[in-house]
């Protein structure tokens, strides 16, 4: 029976949709559709926000010191990276750790035409070539807890010593690392003490309004400290006299390695990272930190003396960082400008260790701005101390400022008081 129009178009309404296939041409425009809404979604702009923990990671970095950031996955540690590198204008390098051989740090043997009488070459990787063609940039050495312990011994020459095979990168490269706690890690160890000696440790944590922020289109950029040129001799001698001063009362925090290999993992005490607290602290203080003696709290900057904070207790430990930070507080050193200018006179502190404190800045700015009358100051101001301080306080600073004498200068008249000095001292000829 023959079906009406209508009949025929019913039928083929109700006919499965055969999909048109896609022509190469549309093919390739949805395509390029696609990434251009990617790049979208990546596009955002950045701010300034005061976090003290990018500002301790920023202090870091402009320290020239290793930095470790702790944290779970996902959580922005690599992100972090790539906005400090691009807010730097500093090619970033990234190194998965846990995907590469020992050989890939400590390159590979190359037998050139005469290995007996030049040696053999050890190649290096090519991040490591291109870190020291452009002759500075951001080294990331991604995953470092999933590394297992052959590598991490691979990675001691490259923090430490930046060599990379035969090839010892820039002094200007920069080195951040990225790891996640040993229980969240796929595969994870626990950082060898060797290797976390070597790192400024920091907790990276995520913080809901930066995470909204960012989703909104706008990221924190990692700005570095803002140095002040007329502030770095005196940023030095405070932060020397201050690490002095602080382990000569507390010498047990000078070596102490935690007794658990979880936390020998993380940051604590040793000589090594106590020179880097010197150096932190005094980028802190070149950068207008409020920490400790002689600090305006006022004109301080304090999100810079959190950083400072954060990144102290990064290098020694938080029970040596805290310690040493309380400490800092209760100081109230005088002006070594101040006591040369009048030592007889000049209000002193009279605890041992801020003792030996103000003494070893004044010793320290004599030796920045050496003239006699500076340096007699100084001694009449040893000879001063040496009638109501043990003498041992007074030995070490003692010593170094006896080796700033001119040979033109006559002996300081003031050694007829400080006899029990006397056979310690080595004058310059």
């Amino acid at each position: 029976m023959a079906r009406s129009p209508e009949q025929v178009a019913a039928q083929a309404a109700e006919r499965p949709t055969v999909p048109a296939v896609p022509q190469p041409a549309t093919a390739a425009s949805q395509l390029q559709a696609a990434d251009r809404l990617i790049a979208l979604t990546r596009a955002a702009g950045s701010e300034s926000r005061a976090d003290p923990a990018v500002q301790a990671l920023a202090l870091a970095v402009a320290a020239n010191l290793p930095v470790l950031l702790w944290g779970q996955p996902g959580i922005g540690k690599s992100s972090t990276l790539v906005q400090l590198a691009r807010g730097l204008a500093l090619p970033l390098e990234t190194v998965i750790a846990s995907v590469h051989d020992p050989s890939d740090f400590a390159g590979l043997p190359i037998i050139g035409a005469d290995p007996a009488s030049q040696g053999v070459a050890m190649a290096p990787p090519d991040w490591a070539v291109r870190l020291h063609r452009a002759g500075s940039g951001l080294l990331f050495l991604d995953e470092i807890s999933s590394a297992p312990p052959a590598v991490q011994a691979a990675l001691l020459r490259v923090v430490l010593e930046r060599q990379v095979g035969s090839l010892r990168l820039p002094a200007s490269v920069r080195i951040v690392a990225a790891a996640n706690p040993a229980g969240s890690a796929a595969d994870g160890w626990q950082l060898a003490p060797p290797l976390a000696n070597r790192f400024v440790h920091l907790a990276w944590v995520h913080d809901p309004d930066v995470v909204v922020r960012g989703l909104g289109g706008v990221w924190p950029h990692v700005p570095l400290p803002q140095l002040d040129p007329a502030k770095l001799e005196r940023s030095v001698a405070r932060a020397r006299a201050a690490i002095c001063a602080f382990l000569t009362v507390r010498p047990d925090y000078t070596h102490r390695m935690p007794a658990t290999a979880a936390a020998r993992a993380g940051a604590w005490p040793s000589p090594r990272t106590w020179e880097m607290a010197m150096r932190l602290l005094a980028f802190g203080y070149a950068a207008g930190a409020g920490t400790g003696a002689g600090a305006n709290t006022e004109a301080a900057d304090h999100t810079t003396t959190e950083a400072v904070a954060l990144a102290v207790r990064g290098a020694v430990g938080d029970g040596a960082g805290l310690e040493f930070l309380a400490f800092l507080e209760r100081q109230d050193l005088p002006d070594p400008e101040t006591v040369l200018a009048d030592p007889d006179h000049a209000d002193l502190p009279e605890r041992g260790d801020l003792v030996h404190a103000t003494l070893a800045a004044v010793v320290d700015a004599v030796a920045r701005t050496t003239t006699r009358e500076r340096w007699e100051s100084a001694w009449t101001l040893i000879a001063r101390l040496a009638a109501t301080v043990p003498v041992d306080l007074l030995a070490a600073p003692a010593m170094q400022l006896a080796t700033l004498r001119e040979p033109a200068w006559d002996l300081p008249a003031q050694l007829d008081g400080l006899t029990a000095l006397e056979a310690l001292l080595a004058w310059s000829e």
